[in-house]
């Protein structure tokens, strides 16, 4: 008797659980069916919002050429270092100026170094149609030749003052010292007047760099000079002008075809790699070209996914979504193998980068002094310019001299989140290198860091890029009209950025829940600029063309990923968003993150999970405390082409209007600080 009602109550229960697998069939074809139906209304409707970003990028060319006329009907005497005859004048005239003041050389330095960054910001920021092989090259040798220009000033200024060191003399050891200290640079040079060995160390006051030397300098008429700049003109330029990708937008004409197959290759950008060989030094005009391609270029978000087939296969799928907006079709580039690094002496720059500037350590041989003979200065002129003192002695019968010991106070405008490593420069691989440096201690309490080298050495401080990734989570909510807060959570701080119209502004880094880098805070800055000092100041929030290859990323594929920063931003000026754990459970082809209708300034409280494929966007059933992962809509929600559609479902009007009026430029902003942090990749 038992066993049949068993029976029959397993074949009723086999009967329910099959029609109600027949019902959900049945209601998911209804949804479907639905959404193809409105499906070409949706996109018509995401088409005209997407508009905005043609706008932005009309108004940031005309804000280019306004700039420049700007400058030029200003008349402030700066060259316009975009115009070789200008900016060549610019050179030759403070070459030939025989005036060797090191404070003329840090002033006229600051005038340098904006021009310098006048250039890097052209070559990030301009998109290809605007910026042509030819003068990216131009631009970059101008880069190249300032640089060495202004090296070349603090050499001579060094001269100058090494000339007249008698006069810098200091009452207790009799020898010269003197310190220069401004924002971009810290300069500190020490003569031997007196050649006694018990003087061979030395802390100089005001900078607190110092140095132990070996014995055989101490009695020499050696000069030692630090010239620490607080920018890096040493590593290579690509490393200066690293650009983010970038999504280029058809133009106008192609727009109003509203064509099926608007989804294109952009061309590639061109921009920094340094070349090789010297400036002045002509070559074929190929070989100069491939030495000068920028290689993080549009194409590299996708960098992340080696070609396969799936790509493929989403090529063709997409190009049935009519968008106005190019998105770039992202693949690794096969033929172009990633260099591997073979020597462990040398340091992978696509991992380690110097923070906080640049060391230049010197030896130098001390000119002839003034002597006083009666009434008269007398001095013997030597035209040698500024001479290395050779160390290690070419003829030592030494096995290994003695090193010398530096001990460098580490910048307050910097975070080392970790003990940095040591590096020197070698201008004959033009590569970073460590060996050479030895018995290094770090003070992370003192910010101060120890280390013996064999030699005098241009060093820099080098930190892990990607110290700071994955993210462990991310917010971005609107706090007024056109403004929004963007939080990024790393293992180490939190970085909060404000956006407002066309400009974004650090409001607070926070590191062990302390207020840290406030020289930072509170500038509107471009996205551009905002990356650029945020990097200089060791807080790397921005995946490179290669970090992939160093970070454990959550895979997505690029058109879904790019696709949801589009539509994010779109709706930005209403909605809040919010890092779920469950993108990481999603599968490459779809990503998801929390949302929220979001209108007044303050923390944000009821969040839904959405996901979003790039081309179906839903609802989802399961909140973040949920046991496990599933795809099942919420109840009484439909599926939506677009998520402008499906976050419409259940929006107020109030928020939708935001989203209709919010401001072309702030849409843009939004977009490209998304794109260049990538959150839903490496969170």
């Amino acid at each position: 008797q038992s066993a049949e009602e068993a029976r029959l109550q397993a074949e009723q229960e086999a009967a329910a659980r099959l029609e109600k697998q027949r019902i959900e069939r049945e209601q998911m074809e209804k949804l479907e069916a639905k959404d193809r139906e409105r499906r070409e209304f949706e996109l018509a409707e995401l088409n005209s919002l997407e508009e905005k970003f043609v706008s932005a990028q009309l108004w940031k060319t005309e804000y280019r050429a306004y700039a420049k006329w700007e400058h030029y009907i200003a008349c402030d005497g700066s060259p316009d270092p975009t115009i070789p005859q200008e900016i060549n004048t610019f050179m030759s005239l403070w070459r030939e100026d025989q005036n060797k003041d090191i404070q003329l050389v840090v002033e006229k330095g600051e005038q340098v170094l904006n021009l310098i960054e006048k250039l890097q910001f052209l070559l990030l920021d301009s998109p290809p149609s605007e910026i042509t092989e030819k003068e990216t090259v131009q631009y970059q040798e101008t880069i190249l030749e300032l640089q060495n220009l202004l090296h070349q000033k603090y050499n001579e200024a060094t001269e100058h003052l090494l000339k007249t060191a008698s006069m810098y003399e200091d009452s207790d050891t009799g020898n010269m010292q003197a310190v220069i200290k401004d924002k971009n640079v810290t300069f500190c040079i020490w003569a031997n007047l007196k050649k006694k060995a018990r003087f061979k160390s030395h802390v100089f006051c005001d900078a607190h760099h110092g140095f132990d030397l070996p014995k055989s300098l101490a009695v020499s008429s050696v000069a030692v000079r630090i010239l620490h700049t607080h920018y890096d003109h040493v590593s290579p330029l690509w490393l200066q002008c690293q650009s983010v990708p970038k999504l280029e937008v058809l133009d106008s004409k192609e727009l109003t075809q509203h064509s099926k197959d608007s989804v294109e290759e952009p061309e590639e950008k061109k921009a920094s790699e340094e070349p090789n060989v010297p400036a002045e030094e002509e070559t074929h005009s190929d070989e100069r070209k491939n030495a000068i391609s920028f290689k993080e270029n549009s194409n590299s978000i996708a960098d992340t996914n080696e070609k396969t087939e799936e790509e493929t296969e989403k090529k063709s799928e997409i190009s049935d979504i009519p968008s106005q907006v190019q998105i770039p079709l992202m693949q690794e580039k096969t033929n172009e193998k990633v260099e591997e690094i073979t020597d462990e002496n040398i340091v992978d720059l696509r991992q380690f980068v110097p923070v906080g500037g640049v060391y230049h350590i010197d030896a130098l041989q001390l000119p002839p002094q003034v002597k006083q003979i009666k009434n008269w200065s007398m001095v013997e002129l030597l035209d040698v310019g500024l001479e290395a003192y050779p160390y290690p002695p070419e003829e030592s019968d030494d096995a290994r001299p003695p090193p010398i010991q530096i001990t460098l106070k580490l910048s307050d405008n910097v975070i080392y989140c970790k003990e940095p490593v040591i590096a020197r420069w070698d201008p004959a691989g033009q590569q970073w290198r460590t060996d050479g440096i030895s018995n290094v201690t770090y003070e992370s309490q003192e910010k101060s860091i120890t280390f013996g080298m064999g030699a005098f050495y241009t060093i820099a401080l080098l930190q892990d890029v990607h110290l700071n990734m994955p993210y462990q989570a991310w917010e971005l909510r609107p706090t007024g009209i056109d403004e929004a807060l963007l939080i990024v959570t790393t293992v180490f701080a939190e970085v909060q950025i404000q956006i407002k119209g066309n400009q974004c502004m650090l409001s607070a880094i926070m590191v062990e829940e302390k207020d840290v880098l406030s020289h930072l805070t509170g500038k509107w800055l471009s996205p551009v600029t905002l990356r650029r000092v945020l990097k200089n100041a060791g807080v790397n929030i921005f995946p490179g063309e290669y970090s992939y290859k160093y970070v454990c990323v959550n895979k997505k594929a690029p058109l879904t990923e790019v696709r949801a920063y589009q539509q994010m931003a779109l709706v930005a000026s209403a909605f809040a968003f919010g890092w779920s754990k469950w993108n990481l459970e999603s599968g490459q082809d779809q990503v998801v993150f929390k949302v929220s209708e979001h209108l007044k300034a303050d923390f944000v409280k009821d969040w839904s999970l959405y996901m979003f494929s790039g081309q179906r966007a839903q609802k989802l059933k399961i909140t973040e405390t949920s046991e496990a992962f599933s795809k099942e809509l919420e109840e009484d929600s439909e599926f939506h082409s677009t998520l402008y559609h499906v976050l419409k479902d259940f929006a107020s009007k109030e928020a939708i209007d935001k989203v209709n009026t919010a401001s072309f430029l702030f849409i843009d902003i939004v977009y490209q600080l998304l794109l260049a942090t990538r959150v839903l990749t490496y969170s």
